[in-house]
């Protein structure tokens, strides 16, 4: 296994630096992000096995399971390694039925920031995310208020940096004014390509972008061009998919969640996917 995955960036205004290939947590839960896992020791080996492969970034949130993802995440890597970075994210609570309830009120906010330092065993949390907008969208309008509480809670010491979700670049030029912010994760892969203008902007500001959902959504992005492409390279659909998405731009960061250790294994060698010119251009067609 690789121990630098697709290069290294660091996050600007800090001393975060880490590579693009990280792991995203959301499929520790159970099914449909919510009870626990089917299989808990299973979990817990994919953590530590993308932990000695060289993962250093973990993007996570309290409300996936709800608690549960966490609570498996310190169970496998507390204490933490020191090179570890751990990305959280605010913006949602979890119904008794397992339905998704955006919420960003203050109270829910800040108790957000409690469960997310309690059940990952930290005194303080590196990134906090504010989700705003829908599944796969920004919505318009001022998120001010809802940053000045983060704001808040970065200057009690509970938060060391913050970034943003499904946000649009109005608003963070309006989160600027009030803080730094240090990563965008929004909507974005081979055929969604409404943020290209975004991802460039950002990159000439130095912000990393996380594209979630990379792969189309909770199913794999489906297209013959990309299996076509993929068969060529004696690779899967998703790996080409995320190779295509580290030739992107440099600012892009990765964060493919996976319960299988096999999946993590493919998930880590598409960093060392070569695409050429060529299969480049062939990609580019599938935009929508």
């Amino acid at each position: 296994m690789p121990t630098q995955l697709g290069g290294t960036f660091t996050f600007p205004g800090t001393s975060l630096t880490v590579n693009r290939i990280g792991y995203g947590a959301m499929q520790l839960a159970g099914p449909h992000v919510f009870g626990p896992p089917r299989d808990r020791p299973q979990a817990i080996a994919v953590l530590r096995e993308a932990i000695a492969a060289g993962v250093d970034h973990i993007d996570t949130s309290d409300f996936y399971g709800p608690h549960i993802t966490n609570q498996i995440i310190k169970e496998a890597l507390h204490p933490y390694p020191a090179n570890l970075t751990i990305v959280t994210k605010l913006g949602a609570t979890r119904g008794n039925d397992g339905s998704w309830i955006q919420d960003r009120s203050r109270a829910t906010l800040i108790q957000g920031v409690h469960d997310n330092l309690k059940n990952l065993g930290l005194d303080a949390l590196d990134i906090v995310n504010l989700r705003m907008g829908g599944i796969d969208k920004p919505k318009p309008g001022s998120i001010a208020e809802q940053v000045e509480v983060l704001v808040e809670l970065k200057e009690q010491g509970l938060i060391r940096h913050i970034g943003l979700s499904t946000v649009s670049p109005e608003q963070l030029a309006e989160a600027q004014t009030l803080t730094p912010i240090v990563c965008i994760q929004n909507f974005y892969n081979l055929a969604n390509r409404s943020d290209d203008a975004f991802i460039d902007l950002l990159a000439q500001q130095g912000i990393p972008y996380v594209p979630y959902f990379p792969l189309g959504g909770f199913t794999p992005l489906q297209s013959s061009e990309l299996n076509a492409v993929a068969a060529a390279l004696n690779a899967t659909p998703m790996q080409v998919a995320q190779a295509w998405l580290l030739h992107r731009s440099p600012n892009i960061l990765l964060i493919p969640g996976t319960s299988s250790l096999n999946h993590l294994r493919e998930n880590l060698q598409a960093a060392s996917l070569q695409l050429s010119p060529d299969i480049l251009q062939q990609l580019d067609t599938i935009a929508k």
